[in-house]
C-alpha cells in the first residue's frame, strides 16, 4: 500500500488499557491497516481480513491472556 493510499484511509482509534497508548485501525477493501496513534507517520502494519479475524478471535478467547 503506497503513501497516497495510506493518506486516504479513515482511521479509528482503539482504546487501550494504559492511558494514551492507543492504536488506530483502518479498513481498506480486503485489508486492515494498524498504526500507533502517537506516531502516525511511523510504520503501518497491514493484515488480511482473515489474519485480523484470527487475531480478534484469539483475543476474545483468551489466547493472549498470559502475555501481560
Amino acid at each position: 500500500m503506497d503513501q497516497q493510499m495510506l493518506d486516504a484511509l479513515v482511521w479509528k482509534s482503539a482504546r487501550s488499557c494504559t492511558g494514551g497508548n492507543c492504536v488506530q485501525v483502518a479498513v481498506a477493501g480486503d485489508v486492515i491497516a494498524l498504526r500507533d496513534s502517537k506516531n502516525q507517520d511511523g510504520a503501518v502494519l497491514i493484515y488480511s481480513t482473515d489474519e485480523w479475524t484470527a487475531f480478534v478471535e484469539g483475543v476474545k478467547s483468551g489466547d493472549f491472556d498470559d502475555i501481560l
